[in-house]
């Protein structure tokens, strides 16, 4: 009888801390990692990050529905959110403009509502300048953001597919902010000590 109690204790404990996990996850915060470098220099391929799901909404668990409005995006923020185009895959980027901001590219640089911004985050590769009947990389726009939606870039920006490719984020597509690097694993380094990059464990995300 006891080790039947003893048993029932153990998996009455386990399905305990499945829930809370299921919890914590759903409604509070997620790990993701960095698979390409359209965010780089912020963001590098390997990092390993965690996300406030909180920052912006509350959803009903494994579903887009939002149950509750937490905070608005600002200008600056990096998100994480549902692929537009492919509600399974999650894409990580940096909050450029709101709904009702008209936004606008002139040979690299971003205007908005007729000012152009300065932003410290945004690096170029390539110092060519692609005209806007070839491609929406380098001249974009003006183009509104409908309400309730982003315009978001990443901060590599010759080599990001983001808004100016694939339209707006909506909100109820958001899935949070990221807010800090818990691991990161550089897989072309050679030996293993050196392929973790110590100095960015515990790096804040700006």
């Amino acid at each position: 009888m006891a080790a039947k109690s003893r048993t029932r204790e153990y998996a009455e404990s386990l399905v305990i801390a499945v829930l809370l996990a299921l919890c914590v996850r759903s409604f509070v915060v997620e790990a993701f990692t960095i698979p390409s470098g359209s965010m780089e220099p912020t963001l590098l391929v390997g990092d390993y990050l965690l996300v406030n799901r909180l920052s912006y909404v509350m959803k009903v668990p494994f579903t887009d529905v939002v149950l509750l409005n937490l905070g608005t995006p600002k200008q600056g923020d990096t998100i994480v959110f549902r692929y537009p185009v492919d509600h399974t895959k999650d894409f990580v980027k940096r909050v450029i403009a709101k709904g009702g901001d008209t936004v606008e590219i002139k040979d690299k640089v971003v205007y908005i509502n007729g000012l152009k911004v300065e932003d410290g985050h945004a690096r170029f590769a390539d110092h060519s300048i692609i005209p806007g009947n070839l491609s929406e990389r380098d001249n974009f726009g003006p183009v509104i953001v409908p309400k309730d939606s982003y315009f978001a870039m990443g901060d590599n920006r010759d080599n990001s597919l983001d808004s100016r490719f694939w339209g707006f984020v909506k909100r109820d597509e958001l899935v949070g902010r990221a807010v800090i690097l818990y691991f990161s694993w550089d897989g072309r380094s050679g030996d293993i000590l050196h392929r973790v990059r110590w100095e960015r464990i515990a790096h804040i995300i700006r």
